[in-house]
């Protein structure tokens, strides 16, 4: 069986030493979309490196631009084949600003193995630091493996992340670009059901998806340039989760309510009557 929880959960894998650039975070930057209107000097906050501010999602692919194979879903106790896994739902939590290039050593590890019936849902807590200890950021993810449940374990509770019962403080609509998820690989995700036609279809797609991480991240910088004059410092955290695929070149429209310091937010593709792509989200501030 791919999944044994006894050996998995908790589970570490090595630390893992990693470096990043400023191109690196540019290059992270505009695959968001970052840069459209490029006289705008917000936008040149993420994209022109003399001002270079970070967005706290980059916490999800600093460790991964120089990658080049296709990611392999491994721990002790977990193997699972790429055309079944799917992300399920992700949070990021800064210990403060994000610096624009530094080294940091990361550390990963199982921390929920739960079984929904037809799908396990792999959790992984990843905490990174700067080499002299100095805290970066832990990450939290949950892998949604379709096939691999009904193995007896905990199916889990989903924690709900409710928007308030009135119409949202602001509504946004955000472009995707048909090659967006083309250009967002190249921040270290190799997965090939976000580029090879054939591959897409073998897991019942009718083309390529943009990454989940994509629109997760394009969703965050909408709602800082939005409600927080694009101030990237400001953000603690953000969480969501996964509710559908995006089709690179779809519209996005994110609601976000202000909630002083919290900022509850929906994002789903109004081509598809609204079809729900993220839910759950929040993205907390100072």
């Amino acid at each position: 069986m791919p999944i044994d929880p006894a050996v998995a959960i908790g589970a570490e894998q090595p630390p893992v030493p990693f470096s990043w650039t400023r191109s690196d975070v540019l290059l992270y930057h505009l695959a968001l979309g970052a840069g459209a209107d490029p006289l705008d000097p917000r936008e040149l906050r993420y994209a022109y490196e003399s001002d270079l501010r970070v967005l706290p999602t980059f916490a999800t692919v600093a460790a991964e631009p120089r990658t080049f194979e296709p990611p392999a879903v491994t721990f002790p106790g977990v193997r699972l084949d790429l055309a079944n896994v799917l992300h399920g739902h992700q949070e990021v939590a800064v210990h403060g600003p994000i610096p624009a290039a530094g080294r940091g050593i990361r550390r990963s590890r199982v921390v929920e193995v739960l079984d929904k019936g037809t799908a396990a849902v792999i959790v992984v807590e990843t905490t990174a630091s700067l080499d002299d200890g100095s805290p970066l950021w832990t990450t939290k993810e949950g892998i949604f493996a379709r096939g691999e449940g009904g193995f007896g374990g905990e199916r889990g509770r989903s924690p709900r992340i409710t928007p308030p019962a009135r119409q949202p403080d602001v509504l946004l609509d955000v472009p995707t670009l048909p090659q967006q998820a083309l250009l967002y690989r190249l921040c270290g995700d190799l997965n090939p059901l976000h580029a090879e036609p054939e591959f897409a279809l073998a897991s019942g797609f009718d083309a390529p998806i943009l990454h989940g991480l994509c629109t997760y991240g394009m969703a965050a910088k909408a709602a800082t340039d939005a409600m927080l004059d694009a101030d990237v410092t400001r953000i603690r955290s953000f969480t969501a989760r996964f509710a559908g695929p995006v089709t690179p070149g779809e519209r996005l429209r994110v609601a976000v309510w202000d909630e002083g310091d919290r900022f509850p937010l929906t994002v789903t593709v109004p081509a598809r009557g609204e079809a729900p792509v993220l839910t759950d989200a929040v993205l907390v501030t100072d």
